[in-house]
Formats: C-alpha cells, structure tokens, sequence
C-alpha cells in the first residue's frame, strides 16, 4: 500500500527551497508514494509538476477575470482564514481548512507552513520541518508567530526538525531546542540543469561586456544587492570593464532601479528579472557573485558550480559546507561590503586567479549525485 504524504509549503514558485521541492517531487517514486500538496495561496502546478500530485491551497488568489460578487466573496473567505490564523490556535486552523489523512506530514520550510502542520491532529502521523534557512541571521519566521514560544512550541510538535546544512542546523540549535534536529541536503537534478542551459537566452534580459557576471535570487535585503551595486560603482569608477546581471524579481526593484539610473550604471548593470529557466544566463556568464547576508544553503551556488562558474560569495551558512573550509572551491570573503569589493576586485584583476576557481568549480560540480541524496529524503518519509 503507498504511503500517504502530506508537503505542505508557504508557495510553490519563486526561490531555492521551492525549486527543491520541484525537484523532489519530480523524481519521487509515485509507486510508493501517495503526495499531497499543500500552498498557502493557488500557484499553477500544471506547468512543471507531476501529475500524480493531489494538489490544494488555503487562501483564494483574486483574478482580473473574477466578477464584482466572486471577488467579493474570496475576499471575505480569505478575511475569515486570515483571522483564524492570527487569532486562534493551529490545532484549530489546520483542523478547518487542511483535508485528509496522512502518514508522514512534512512542512517543507520554516514559517507559515511550520506553524499550520503543527497544528495536525493526526496523532499516529510521522511529522517533519524542514529548516530552510540560517534562523539565527534571518529570523524572518517571527512574523509566522503569535510569539516565540508559540515557534518553540509549534517546533516541538514534529517528530523531526531536518536543516538544509550544518550552519543551519547549528543556528537552529541556538534558538530552540529539539531532540531530533537532523540535516538533509538539498538534492539537484544535474543533469537537468545541463541539459536546459543549452537553451537560448532572451537577449534584451542580458548584458555582455567585459567580464560577465551574475547572481541571481530574490530582489530582497537578505540578498545583499543593495551593497553590491555600491560596490560595482566604485570598481566601474576605478577603470574595470564588466556586466552584472541581476536575475530575479522582489520588493527591492525600485529602489535597485533608482541607484542604477542615479549612478549612470546603465551600461553595465541589468536586472534582468525572473526566469523560469535561468541555467542559459547562468551558464553564459564568467563568474557568479553571492552578495547574500543570510543564507540556508544555497540552491543556486550549487546549480553555478555543476555548470562550472568561478564563484564569490560573502560567508552564510551553508557555504563552507559548498565551497570547502578553506573555500577551495569559491573565494568566500566575510560578509561584508569591503571584503566583497576587495574579493571582486581581485577577480577582476587576475585572470589567473579567476581560472583557477573556475577549475575548481568544475571540479566539486562533478560531485553532485541526485540518486543519492534523493534516497536519504525516502528513509525520512
């Protein structure tokens, strides 16, 4: 008999964690297992995931196409689920409007989705939280919570909290306490980022002069884009002929757009949005630069090293674990604006130095095993 598995997750597009998700869940036998899938809001699962999946949402999304009534009436059952949600217990949100009965039930990153399936009354079910990020750095998930010990408390309700890295983990620790508190890495599919970064670009999102470079994720503060450019008008001050290229969209793009017309960095910055395939940008470009104040562990250094990129990054959680202790593989400079201004100008300066962590890129690329880390998330559920 297939075991029957609830993952329930706060969206199903947008960063590393759902991309990881994806991946799971396109490679994950459906002859074992029954998935359900759960989202705060109605994303459309049509494009990329299995069909096999019974998917479901919480919250109504309102469209262009809803009449004056339906509009009105989704936004007072989304008032109505709002206000259960913040004012009453977790037991009693999940009881109301989570369907279904499960073996294992995963919240497959920390927040929303932590807090809802804490709340699962299904007492013979295996349950897990999956910790995403460095809580300690970016404790964003407060915001989740009625109070802290509510998050300590929604935490205890899980048979085991599994991290994405020994960072994360170790921030984990230091906040709460939890008797199974495990880490499982991120599986990749490789040979699937290989094959869709031979696709063609769309060259008005890419600027190629000089020295190539990209980073991509969020356009958020934990993404440290708002000291990189800072530090891209100081190198192209100083004579450096280079592109940046910024893919991803987020709450900051006003503010990056502002700086970069102000500066006149036109000419070699572009924030060249989302794609929902970025392995063609990525896979053009000469290095790719990590300006992050926080991370968990990071999805998209590990798709830049499979595709052989010479990389730079601040020092997050997770990276060490990536890039080698003594950053064999990456340059890692503390996280900070002139260590990173001092990294990228050494790059820039030395294409020898550049070469090498090329080489090595292509090196630790070549140790990444789907199959493998795939089955270590099996003898979880």
């Amino acid at each position: 008999m297939k075991k029957k598995i609830l993952f329930f997750t706060n969206g199903l597009y947008g960063g590393g964690a759902e991309q990881i998700l994806l991946t799971l869940l396109t490679h994950i036998d459906y002859t074992l297992f029954n998935i359900t899938l759960y989202s705060l809001t109605k994303d459309d699962v049509t494009k990329e995931y299995p069909e096999q999946i019974h998917y479901n949402y919480i919250f109504h999304p309102i469209s262009d196409q809803d009449n004056c009534w339906r509009r009105i009436t989704k936004k007072i059952i989304n008032k109505f689920k709002h206000l259960i949600y913040h004012h009453f217990s977790a037991k009693l949100f999940y009881a109301l409007f989570v369907k279904g009965n499960y073996d294992t039930e995963v919240a497959f990153i920390e927040g929303y989705a932590t807090r809802i399936v804490s709340g699962s009354n299904n007492k013979r079910s295996k349950k897990i939280a999956w910790v995403h990020t460095d809580l300690k750095n970016n404790h964003w998930t407060t915001i989740a919570y009625r109070s802290c010990q509510e998050e300590q408390e929604s935490y205890q309700q899980f048979d085991e909290v599994t991290s994405v890295s020994l960072d994360v983990k170790t921030s984990f620790d230091l906040l709460f306490s939890h008797p199974n508190s495990t880490v499982t890495y991120n599986p990749i599919d490789e040979n699937k980022i290989k094959l869709l970064a031979d696709k063609s670009i769309n060259p008005i999102c890419w600027l190629e002069q000089g020295l190539i470079m990209v980073t991509m994720g969020r356009l958020v503060p934990q993404k440290g884009y708002d000291r990189l450019l800072p530090i891209i008008k100081r190198l192209k001050d100083e004579g450096f002929r280079f592109s940046l290229n910024i893919l991803g969209e987020g709450t900051d793009r006003e503010k990056l757009e502002q700086y970069i017309k102000q500066h006149h960095l036109e000419t070699c910055v572009r924030l060249s949005g989302f794609h929902t395939n970025p392995y063609p940008y990525l896979a053009k470009a000469d290095l790719f630069v990590c300006s992050s104040r926080a991370e968990g562990y990071s999805t998209v250094i590990t798709e830049a090293l499979i595709l052989g990129l010479p990389i730079i990054t601040t020092r997050c959680a997770g990276m060490q674990e990536l890039l080698g202790e003594n950053g064999e593989f990456g340059l890692i400079v503390d996280n900070n604006g002139t260590s990173l201004y001092e990294g990228l100008k050494t790059l820039l300066s030395s294409n020898t130095c550049l070469m090498h962590y090329k080489q090595k890129s292509q090196e630790k690329g070549r140790q990444f095993a789907l199959k493998n880390l795939e089955q270590k998330v099996y003898e979880k559920l």
